[in-house]
């Protein structure tokens, strides 16, 4: 794959039942007071370290506010030579209104 795929809530928590990484682009005060449980926080300082550690063949659902600065940062993961890149559409706040139950409080993972 050399581009993201858009894709509803409901397949990426189906991605993520088999193991997605998720990772969630909003700032980390919003992050730290909801996200998907499991998610991985991602801003410009942690990135670097992500993609050195990461798996670039593991699928990789990301996720923002309302489903549009996702679609820039999986085209980012591409260019750093991710293949398997979701953007989700709706975004958290999509996420939060179809699974309220899979979601978590805390600090950036």
């Amino acid at each position: 794959m050399n581009e993201f795929k858009r894709i509803p809530p409901e397949q990426a928590q189906a991605l993520r039942e088999k193991g997605a990484v998720v990772v969630d682009i909003r700032d980390p005060g919003t992050y730290a007071a909801l996200h998907i449980s499991g998610s991985k926080h991602l801003d410009n300082h942690s990135i670097s370290d992500f993609i050195r550690a990461a798996d670039l063949d593991a699928p990789t659902v990301v996720v923002c506010y309302h489903g549009n600065s996702s679609q820039s940062a999986a085209a980012y993961l591409i260019s750093q030579g991710f293949s398997d890149v979701y953007s989700m559409d709706g975004g958290f706040e999509l996420w939060r209104a179809t699974f309220p139950s899979e979601t978590a409080q805390g600090t950036c993972e």
